[in-house]
């Protein structure tokens, strides 16, 4: 497992950061730009929301996360070890370790409602390390990984219609 100097995703709601502020990060601008500004051309409001619908915090950004990252090894001078191949390696193990914790459960609910607290802290511990990794491979490829997610997503709205798809599992190449 990966540590960071960040609060534990399963530290209790009372005790955690109210913002990234609480953190020492300034969270009006991120290179330059308001950081809670959406981009202009893709659509980032949900379709429809209803009063159980999850929602991520809106702090901290993946920028932010990525400053923590990188303080976090340089302090330890762990960079030398973080080379590309090293990282996605590293990336994979804890991938692993995410599909450890539903290996013999068959189908689970969204939400976790059959999962104990534990089991549930065990994986925001393992999905934080895959986002750790994830992120601190995306700075040593030099990858925007917001930026490429966006575009990514536009790419996915052109080749997955939801006029021609809505329903379907089908791949891309698979409609008419």
């Amino acid at each position: 497992m990966m540590a960071t100097n960040a609060m534990s995703p399963g530290t209790p709601k009372s005790k955690r950061p109210k913002c990234v502020k609480d953190l020492g990060f300034d969270t009006t601008t991120c290179n330059g730009q308001n950081a809670f500004e959406p981009p202009s051309d893709i659509e980032i409001e949900a379709k429809t929301s209803t009063p159980t619908e999850f929602k991520f915090t809106q702090e901290p950004t993946l920028e932010q996360i990525r400053v923590m990252q990188n303080n976090f090894s340089k302090e330890r001078d762990f960079d030398k070890f973080h080379s590309p191949r090293n990282l996605l390696l590293a990336m994979v193990g804890e991938v692993g370790e995410v599909a450890e914790l539903f290996q013999w459960k068959g189908e689970v609910k969204d939400g976790l409602p059959d999962w104990t607290e534990k089991e549930k802290e065990n994986l925001s511990q393992e999905l934080s390390d895959v986002l750790i990794y994830l992120v601190r491979l995306s700075e040593k490829c030099h990858i925007d990984l917001p930026s490429a997610t966006v575009e990514k997503i536009g790419l996915n709205h052109k080749k997955y219609p939801a006029d021609k798809v809505h329903g379907s599992c089908k791949k891309y190449n698979e409609y008419d």
